[in-house]
């Protein structure tokens, strides 16, 4: 799939591979699974460079509209998760 991630052109190249990292740890959570540390480690880095709330619902929510996949509830699960891998169904 081809996605256009949201990015900032404000952002520094590393802050910009960072965002794009966790963004493409979503995708991977929703087609074949991801580990649960490695999607919540790219979240709170992803957090680090967006630690605005409102911030982040407007990229996701632009990241959610451009793929089809929820930031919100593959984050959710992975917090919450007891299981090593994240596979959203």
């Amino acid at each position: 799939m081809n996605v256009n991630y949201p990015i900032s052109m404000e952002w520094s190249k590393e802050e910009v591979i960072a965002v794009v990292n966790f963004f493409q740890s979503v995708e991977k959570a929703n087609n074949e699974g991801i580990k649960a540390n490695v999607l919540k480690e790219n979240y709170q880095i992803f957090k680090q460079i967006v630690p605005s709330k409102s911030e982040e619902k407007q990229l996701c929510r632009e990241f959610d509209k451009e793929t089809g996949y929820s930031c919100y509830h593959t984050v959710k699960e992975a917090m919450t998760t007891d299981q090593q891998k994240v596979k959203i169904k």
